[in-house]
């Protein structure tokens, strides 16, 4: 997990210093001014969104149930859909934080980004945001492309990095979205970045039935799917971040309280790969609301009393 803060960040904390110093040579009591972070369990309000996605929703409830224990007011505005729509809400500061995904935030702002990297993304991402929000520490949850194989795939020819694909004694078929055959990390990329020959399959939803059935060798799953829990199938390492990294983070308002940041940096702090694939198993599969998933992980990892 990256902990790191811009410096645009410590820039605007410099800033507030300054300004309280001025202050306080023109007589005035910087203490005395009303401070616009609440203090836990005051009048102001959280408003925290997601998206149309239930694994979205998922970390959002998570978000709101942390700063609820910690004594702050929440307002849910979940289910808004995707970015397009919530990201203006976001940004002119009518939602206050927001469960994103380093990556694909990072292209919404920035086409042409040529990181691929987590850190490296992270990084470029803070650059990209807007001045009016911030980007708190990200989770090693992600929600991102991989190059997925079955277990018996994967055994069979001892897969365990997109280069080992070069073992297999065949051309073997990698499926996904029509899209993907032209996205910066699809087989042609494949093939300069670790010397991988592949055929390409526009599977599009039936990509992951395509695999378990053996009508293709390779799929492009997200790696927060369920079925990484529910069936045999391993994501196979990209040891030169060929795929972009899309790590959950929350994307929080500028004045965006420090205590609040606290509580959401300890959840990040315990929200692995594992953790988020099994909540959306219990949404998807268990059937079980959010909010019951949320409480019960964040009990699971006492960071709630």
């Amino acid at each position: 997990m990256f902990t790191g803060r811009t410096t645009r960040t410590i820039a605007v904390t410099g800033i507030a210093a300054l300004s309280a110093l001025a202050l306080a040579g023109c007589g005035g009591n910087p203490l005395d001014e009303p401070s616009k972070e609440p203090a836990a369990g005051g009048d102001e309000t959280i408003v925290i969104g997601s998206q149309a996605y239930y694994s979205n929703e998922i970390i959002a409830e998570v978000y709101a149930q942390a700063l609820e224990d910690a004594g702050f007011t929440v307002e849910k505005k979940f289910n808004i859909g995707q970015r397009d729509a919530y990201m203006p809400e976001v940004e002119s500061g009518a939602i206050d934080l927001f469960p994103e995904y380093t990556g694909n935030l990072l292209e919404y702002f920035d086409k042409d980004t040529k990181a691929t990297g987590p850190d490296e993304v992270y990084e470029a991402l803070e650059d990209a945001l807007p001045d009016q929000l911030d980007a708190l520490d990200y989770a090693q949850a992600t929600d991102q492309d991989t190059y997925t194989v079955t277990q018996a795939t994967a055994d069979k020819y001892g897969l365990k990095s997109i280069a080992d694909l070069s073992k297999a004694d065949k051309k073997l078929t990698i499926g996904a979205a029509p899209e993907f055959e032209q996205r910066p990390y699809g087989p042609a990329t494949a093939k300069t970045v670790y010397g991988v020959d592949l055929n390409f399959s526009g599977t599009g939803p039936t990509t992951l039935e395509s695999l378990l059935a053996g009508k293709i060798d390779v799929a492009d799953i997200y790696s927060a799917d369920p079925a990484f829990q529910t069936e045999e199938i391993v994501a196979l390492e990209d040891p030169e971040n060929m795929i972009l990294s899309s790590n959950v983070v929350p994307i929080v308002a500028e004045d965006f309280p420090d205590k609040a940041e606290d509580v959401i940096d300890a959840v990040s702090a315990k929200l692995t790969i594992d953790a988020l694939v099994g909540m959306n198993v219990q949404s998807t599969v268990d059937k079980q609301e959010p909010a019951a998933i949320a409480k019960a992980w964040l009990a699971d990892q006492g960071l709630v009393g």
